[in-house]
């Protein structure tokens, strides 16, 4: 068994070298500092692949000789040798220098369906599903063509994983995606069509005979495997299985606003209430829920809840006209239902 780091330049260990420190860097920074594993992937793939390319202009001005990541491909004829178990995951990190547009495809679905499915999964689930993914891609391709010596790489396999795996929890989430136009997809429709069109190029291939240069049953490995093994992944996570509650991305948008009404908001406490603005006497009805506005209505939904309450129990001072409450971009404000010259609480506006 020859192994190609024994024959290696300077140069080309440094390539390697580069390589791996591209692959790895991200994913150990992704854990370490509690950041999307989604994104430490995506950016580790990209990287790899930005040094193979270094690699081929290299290679181009005779620099390099040795392609450096032989030992690391998935050879079929070898791939389940003790020795070489190791390329059914390392070949996930590799792609060919001179199809680009393979590493975009890949890149594309790592973040835009990797992201929100670790929101769905956390961390540590989304790790188990993207290497079961991987290897189920690796292992179905390797069996399927156990007597090649032809090197097959990519991130196909993961990436397939990927839509299998939300394909199987949260088929009716939105996400945004590339398809004809970048727009929220129901990820139903996303999966389903990169799987027929995968299916369909695999039955065309193995009826014609004629291979495409693409892994096609690497890719169905990968979809069925990540498909078959999310419920129990899944199991006792953050988010019930199927769950309707508009997706983790359609979630992040409402936060997001919720955080800026909450910006614009007024202190009450720095304002006098209706009544006493008028020199009277608060009502009854109106103190307790006066009492939580003021001490515990710095929250969005807190202050429109107990607004909503306010207006039900009191009427307007000055006219005995029902309150009601209007929603703002500066958030919940107690209007008089009949003139808001009446009762407009607060009055003030944070810029």
């Amino acid at each position: 068994m020859t192994y190609f780091a024994s024959v290696f330049t300077s140069v080309e260990w440094a390539v390697g070298l580069l390589w791996l420190l591209a692959v790895v860097g991200p994913l150990v920074y992704a854990w370490r500092t509690s950041t999307s594993v989604a994104m430490g992937v995506t950016v580790s793939v990209l990287l790899g692949s930005v040094v193979q390319v270094l690699w081929g202009m290299l290679h181009q001005w005779g620099l390099v000789e040795v392609w450096v990541w032989y030992d690391a491909v998935l050879v079929p004829s070898r791939a389940f040798d003790l020795a070489f178990l190791h390329t059914l995951v390392t070949a996930g990190f590799l792609h060919a220098q001179n199809d680009l547009m393979h590493v975009l495809g890949n890149v594309i679905i790592l973040a835009m369906v990797g992201v929100p499915l670790e929101q769905r999964l956390g961390r540590g689930r989304f790790t188990v599903v993207y290497a079961v993914g991987l290897l189920g891609g690796s292992i179905t391709w390797a069996l399927f063509n156990s007597g090649s010596n032809i090197p097959a790489l990519g991130a196909s396999g993961a990436a397939f994983g990927l839509l299998g795996a939300y394909l199987s929890g949260w088929p009716k989430d939105e996400i945004p995606f590339p398809l004809i136009l970048i727009r929220p997809w129901p990820v139903v429709f996303i999966a389903l069509l990169y799987f027929g069109l995968e299916l369909l190029r695999a039955l065309t291939v193995m009826d014609s005979g004629v291979s495409s240069g693409v892994g096609h049953m690497a890719h169905i490995g990968g979809f069925i495997a990540a498909y078959a093994c999310l419920p129990w992944v899944a199991k006792g996570g953050p988010y019930e299985l199927g769950v309707l509650d508009g997706g983790p991305i359609q979630q992040s948008a409402v936060a997001q606003r919720l955080q800026q009404v909450k910006a614009n908001m007024a202190d009450l406490r720095a304002e006098e209430d209706p009544w006493t603005a008028r020199g009277l006497a608060v009502p009854k009805p109106a103190r307790g829920p006066l009492r939580h506005l003021l001490e515990g209505g710095d929250e969005p939904d807190t202050r429109l809840a107990w607004m909503e309450h306010l207006a039900n129990v009191v009427a307007c001072p000055a006219c005995d006209a029902p309150l009601g409450v209007v929603e703002r971009r500066s958030g919940p404000h107690l209007q008089c239902s009949v003139d808001r010259q009446h009762v407009e609480w607060p009055s003030s506006e944070r810029a």
